[in-house]
């Protein structure tokens, strides 16, 4: 903060005067401070709601708007939703603390591959950003691969994250973050990945040359908030604590263990998201032992993604011809589209996200 400024104040237009004022007091609930001159009043300082306003009517500029989030907007002028104040300055009354908007699920085919370097855009702080779900299906779901070509400290801050789901998972290199009531900041490193519940505040200290990381979130469009005033690590480690309902995840690829999957000859490893979610949504790691293709499959759910860490592999599927997949190409298959995987490498390792975590996956027709 510029240590002079001992106040600020928005300034409005004040047309009619004695109506607009009466509405922002008696209407919107502002204290006058200060009214003058006081014979002719023409200039009014109010304050209320974190802001200060100064209405004058000597003041030619456009009437602005003005949000109030509020804890019942229908309280307010019979619940309007939108009011005009006399000086057509628009009131917008909003919901305070409004629930998380999930859009509905509009899915759809999508294939990408990283060889397209077109793909690739510049972003926040220099971060490189590829998008694997062009289209977001319909604005429900993002899952950006991130790429930080410098490593070193990372210029973030503490904040969260108004969301429904979101993870992160680390391909390549190592970040150091910390996460409030998780103790110390500690590395992911490659293979390990978090789950970021609902609200935990974060933040990112520094990273390798090269990191990459793949982030998967729901909404795809959602609000990110500072907390200028935690400080972290907290005193406290508390791994238990639920926030909106869910549980942080820290999952370590070097202490995992390798489980049968749902199709004979390949192996996965959970990261435990599914049940730290209650089973909105989970993520494992895939990987063959003694198949190299898979039988024809579905799904039900409302997000099956993958997308290929190491190796190779075909996708075969209703959409079109087969695809051959190599490291950091994608693919959602939308439900009751029939799929299979073929050519699998031995060194293939398929990540696989699925909203929600148990979501059927049987043969395909």
């Amino acid at each position: 903060m510029t240590p002079n400024v001992q106040a600020g104040e928005v300034v409005l237009p004040a047309q009619p005067f004695d109506e607009t004022l009466a509405f922002f007091v008696d209407v919107l609930g502002f204290t006058l401070m200060r009214i003058s001159p006081a014979d002719d009043p023409a200039a009014a300082l109010m304050q209320g709601h974190g802001l200060r306003i100064h209405l004058d009517r000597r003041v030619e500029a456009a009437p602005g708007t003005i949000r109030l989030s509020c804890t019942d907007p229908t309280a307010i002028a019979g619940g309007a939703g939108e009011l005009v104040a006399p000086n057509g300055t628009r009131i917008e009354l909003v919901e305070a603390d409004a629930p998380v908007t999930v859009p509905p699920v509009e899915q759809s085919f999508v294939l990408t591959h990283l060889a397209d370097e077109s793909s690739w855009v510049v972003g926040r702080a220099g971060m490189r950003y590829r998008d694997l779900v062009p289209g977001r299906q319909g604005g429900r779901f993002i899952a950006s691969h991130i790429h930080i070509p410098d490593g070193g400290p990372v210029p973030d801050y503490v904040h969260f994250h108004d969301v429904r789901f979101q993870l992160i998972y680390c391909y390549r290199g190592w970040v150091k973050v910390v996460y409030e009531d998780q103790g110390e900041p500690f590395v992911l490193e490659a293979g390990d990945c978090v789950l970021q519940p609902p609200g935990i505040r974060h933040r990112v200290l520094e990273s390798s040359a090269g990191l990459e990381v793949i982030e998967i979130g729901c909404p795809a469009e959602h609000d990110t908030f500072t907390d200028a005033d935690l400080v972290l690590p907290t005193g406290e480690v508390r791994p238990n604590r639920t926030f909106d309902g869910q549980r942080f995840v820290r999952h370590r690829a070097a202490e995992a263990t390798w489980e049968a999957w749902q199709v004979d000859g390949f192996e996965h490893r959970d990261t435990g998201i599914g049940e730290a979610t209650d089973g909105l949504g989970g993520l494992r790691v895939v990987r063959p032992t003694t198949a190299s293709e898979t039988r024809p499959m579905t799904h039900d759910g409302e997000l099956l993604l993958h997308v290929v860490l190491d190796g190779a592999v075909t996708i075969v599927h209703a959409e079109g011809g087969p695809e051959a997949l190599r490291p950091g190409d994608s693919f959602v298959i939308p439900a009751g589209v029939s799929y299979a995987l073929a050519h699998c490498s031995r060194d293939l390792e398929l990540l696989d996200v699925r909203l929600p975590a148990a979501t059927s996956h049987r043969s395909g027709a």
